[in-house]
């Protein structure tokens, strides 16, 4: 028997991270000190698209993207912007904000319908080519 399970897992990152939805989102992807990142798998990118400009940041390698002292680390993480984390529905993006802001990076918040919601809204995407 599992001590914690997932659902526990995103409720405590809700309630511990900033959330917006779609309408607070959409004007950020003017605000050059704002920061799309992708958390999603790479195939879901080359399926449905993203959001204009977004970060693909496998989640798998995120921790690792995010700490300087990795060999991985990716400079966005250090850049100061506001990153704002999506998935598809909001679960994946919540457990990543999460993890960051426990790693230090204050800055951040997450989509909470995440990218499916963010298409639902008729909100702008774009492509992604297959690699």
């Amino acid at each position: 028997m599992l001590k914690v399970t997932h659902k526990m897992l995103i409720e405590t990152a809700l309630d511990e991270v900033e959330t917006l939805d779609v309408d607070d989102a959409v004007p950020m992807l003017e605000d050059a000190e704002s920061l799309f990142i992708d958390i999603r798998d790479p195939r879901e990118l080359e399926r449905e698209g993203k959001i204009p400009g977004a970060v693909h940041a496998p989640r798998g390698m995120l921790e690792f993207w995010v700490d300087p002292t990795s060999p991985y680390y990716k400079d966005i993480f250090g850049s100061g912007k506001r990153l704002v984390f999506y998935c598809q529905s909001g679960w994946r993006s919540a457990l990543a904000t999460k993890t960051v802001q426990d790693m230090g990076l204050e800055k951040v918040c997450h989509i909470g319908d995440g990218f499916r919601g963010w298409k639902d809204a008729g909100a702008p995407t774009e492509a992604v080519e297959s690699k």
